[in-house]
């Protein structure tokens, strides 16, 4: 299995502290969630619908009604590939692990962004994470149109991956997909903070997403599941609200970084990233004072989630300013 975010039991054993006694920036995760109001006793009691509502909440949210949802973005990572015949895959490094991971079976090319539009001329698939996780980076709308277009023309395709896209939405594809040869996934874990609910969306021409339904199976979306995302998606004052205040405190908190000699990284809406030669200490230094980060070997960085209250932001300033150099 592929390490990620969000492991604080481990953390906890590994540490000696109490799993109450943790602040948890690990994972990008909007930390002030959605509050998700109370359902009817029959989403528990019976079989999901496609009828119940999620469906049209989710193309007026994101503007297009060529969807599939599906149990969390992870889910259709790990489908996708096998609805390709076996071709030559690039994607960016570093990236979220679990996209190369799943297309094994392909020859896959993991290279910087400098090198990527000339792979793309021997590419059947592009396969991006914008905003990029962990670093921040994100690609020119134009120039994602650009590669699209050079790919579809020989029956190739670009998938992108926008799963910390909602802070910033203006240069979503989605409202594209649905063109041959694009691909977008969408996931509610992030902005929304309801990760435990496993909600995505895939965005898609018709012929792929029945293809995709038909390996995902019947009632890949909870009940439950469905009913707290198609709240979250119709909630629209919620949602403005929440884009401001992500806003500012991602900023706050590249300020509390370059203030304790952490410079030098990018972020997005719900996290920060820097490099750092002695990522593994660091790390290592937080945690024995219960902050858990997120650790990256290849390149060797942290990234910081938000903290969620007055009382984790002090916690993040002190501890800080006792280990960072």
């Amino acid at each position: 299995m592929l390490e990620h975010g969000g492991r604080l039991r481990a953390a906890a054993r590994r540490h000696g502290i109490a799993l109450a006694d943790w602040l948890d920036l690990s994972t990008g995760i909007n930390p002030q969630a959605y509050p998700v109001p109370p359902l009817p006793a029959a989403v528990w009691q019976r079989l999901p619908e496609t009828d119940d509502g999620l469906e049209s909440a989710a193309a007026d949210f994101y503007g297009n009604p060529l969807l599939l949802p599906v149990a969390g973005s992870q889910a259709a990572i790990q489908a996708l590939p096998a609805c390709f015949p076996p071709g030559r895959v690039v994607t960016l490094a570093p990236t979220y692990a679990e996209h190369p991971h799943a297309w094994r079976g392909h020859a896959v090319s993991a290279l910087p962004a400098a090198r990527i539009d000339a792979a793309v001329a021997d590419a059947d698939t592009l396969l991006l994470v914008q905003p990029n996780n962990p670093d921040g980076q994100r690609f020119p709308r134009r120039q994602l149109l650009a590669w699209h277009a050079a790919l579809a023309a020989r029956g190739g395709r670009l998938i992108v991956d926008e799963a910390f896209i909602d802070g910033d939405p203006a240069d979503s594809l989605v409202p594209l997909a649905g063109q041959p040869g694009l691909v977008v996934l969408r996931s509610v874990g992030k902005f929304f903070g309801l990760a435990g609910a496993r909600v995505g969306f895939v965005f898609a021409e018709a012929g792929l997403l029945a293809a995709l339904a038909d390996r995902l199976g019947p009632w890949a979306v909870s009940g439950p599941a469905r009913g707290a995302t198609a709240a979250a998606l119709a909630d629209r004052a919620w949602q403005a609200a929440a884009r401001e205040r992500l806003a500012a405190d991602s900023h706050r908190l590249g300020a509390v970084l370059d203030r304790h000699g952490l410079r030098g990284g990018s972020g997005t809406a719900l996290f920060q990233w820097r490099p750092r030669a002695d990522a593994a200490d660091l790390h290592r230094r937080l945690a024995e004072r219960g902050i858990l980060t997120r650790l990256f070997d290849t390149p060797s960085g942290l990234r910081f989630g938000l903290p969620g209250d007055a009382a984790d932001w002090s916690r993040l300033d002190a501890a800080l300013a006792a280990v960072a150099k």
